[in-house]
């Protein structure tokens, strides 16, 4: 077992502690951790790195995200290609503006409520059982009627990759996802243009318009029978 622990860090930091430097004060003024591709399999508690603000921490053998929510100055979390199975303790890190979890084995989409500043969101490639999908929390509603609903709490998200997800398949997935986000700028790695957008609002806004008006036409026509 590797872990990820204090001493870790503190042996392999490229910032060196000048001379009578506590460890305690030296371990403040890091702002980069980067363990990728480490056999890290645990995260130890991280709270005396209080500046820390980028962690690296791909292509290993992580299995939970632990201690993660007492780095409130987090903003890039990098855990592709781990072992996850869920999104937890992640909550508290309000700074968060990049979160990377792709190639893992996560089957629902949950516990991003509290990152009111998450930009860009990576889940694509989860490596799911054969027939199971990728759900979107809360788990009673279709997936894609869950990630509108995620969507719509996420208002800075400008970027969101799903590549290789079965709810890419669903019907008018990318149209239905530009119209529900304003702030969403690239999905799976492909622009969304301004026209591209406009083009879809006023679809929709036509279609609106004929089901208000085949409303009206019905009642009208019913009104006239009655008499």
């Amino acid at each position: 077992m590797v872990r990820l622990t204090l001493d870790l860090i503190a042996k392999n930091s490229n910032l060196k502690p000048r001379k009578e430097e506590t460890t305690s004060r030296y371990l403040k003024k890091i702002t980069h951790i980067n363990f990728s591709d480490k056999n890290i399999d645990a995260i130890e508690d991280l709270s005396p790195c209080k500046n820390l603000s980028v962690l690296y921490l791909y292509d290993n053998r992580i299995s939970q995200m632990t201690n993660l929510n007492y780095a409130t100055n987090l903003t890039h979390l990098y855990l592709q290609n781990n072992c996850l199975s869920c999104i937890e303790n992640l909550r508290s890190l309000k700074k968060l503006e990049k979160l990377y979890l792709g190639g893992n084995y996560i089957a629902v989409i949950e516990g991003l409520e509290g990152l009111e500043g998450l930009r860009e969101l990576h889940v694509e490639s989860q490596r799911l059982p054969l027939g199971e999908k990728l759900l979107f929390d809360p788990r009673t509603l279709h997936s894609l009627a869950d990630l509108e609903f995620l969507l719509n709490k996420l208002m800075k998200l400008w970027r969101m990759d799903l590549n290789g997800n079965p709810v890419c398949l669903k019907p008018k997935y990318r149209d239905r996802l530009i119209l529900v986000s304003k702030s969403l700028e690239f999905l799976d790695g492909k622009e969304i243009k301004n026209m591209e957008r406009q083009f879809l609002i006023n679809w929709k806004a036509s279609k609106d318009a004929k089901k208000i008006s085949k409303k009206r036409n019905s009642k009208t026509k019913d009104a006239s029978n009655s008499y």
